[in-house]
């Protein structure tokens, strides 16, 4: 059912969603500054790639003072737009039974996407 689900969302705005981060991510790391901002892009694209069979997980040994300097930094430059865009196609997919599941991925999505440092994605 999982691949089923992955095979669906790609079809359906996966693939172009990973294709938005790795651009993103390509552009991120032209400039040196960008570099650690370009890793989370690139973990947010392996990430829309195939949602159903992973979660998010806390990395405690890497939360700590850098990691919460670098989410700040994150939500203000982009962060907060993503993580909004996440929700919206969330709450639009809700609204139909078909797309609930898809919904719960973008919440899942949202959720990493507004403070990505200090997180891992992990399969299932």
């Amino acid at each position: 059912m999982k691949l089923l689900g992955n095979l669906i969302w790609l079809i359906f705005g996966g693939f172009v969603t990973a294709i938005e981060y790795l651009v993103a991510s390509i552009a991120l790391m032209v400039t040196i500054v960008g570099i650690p901002f370009g890793i989370q892009t690139l973990k947010l694209a392996m990430f829309s790639l195939m949602p159903f069979n992973k979660t998010v997980k806390e990395i405690p040994s890497r939360s700590g003072f850098l990691s919460l300097i670098m989410n700040i930094i994150w939500f203000f430059i982009g962060g907060i737009w993503i993580s909004l865009t996440h929700v919206f196609f969330g709450v639009l997919l809700a609204i139909t039974i078909i797309g609930i599941p898809f919904a719960k991925q973008h919440f899942k999505m949202a959720v990493i996407s507004l403070a990505p440092f200090g997180k891992e994605v992990v399969n299932n």
